[in-house]
């Protein structure tokens, strides 16, 4: 699935995420549809770093910087600071390649 097929499955009327789509991947559709608790639990299926790179993204978003750091570290990023559709874009991506 190429970033704007993922970008319009997570923005359009659909209840459940498309078929096919890695924890990492879910977790991000689940975010763009404001359930950060669903989202949160796909990403701590996927014990890699798309995984933890998302897990961290979260966390950053839920305030939670310190947790936040430690999941950054585990997907070998920096810690982002920018806006969080900017970083959840780049995360989407990232894992549409």
């Amino acid at each position: 699935m190429t970033f704007e097929e993922f970008r319009r499955a997570a923005t359009g009327r659909t209840g459940e995420p498309p078929a096919g789509l890695t924890p990492a991947q879910q977790a991000l559709w689940h975010d763009a549809r404001g359930d950060w608790d669903r989202a949160h639990a796909c990403a701590q299926e996927d014990p890699g770093r798309a995984g933890a790179w998302v897990h961290a993204y979260l966390h950053r978003k839920e305030g939670d910087r310190g947790n936040a750091a430690y999941w950054y570290q585990r997907a070998n990023r920096p810690v982002a600071e920018g806006d969080f559709a900017e970083e959840w874009t780049e995360i989407a991506r990232a894992l549409a390649e």
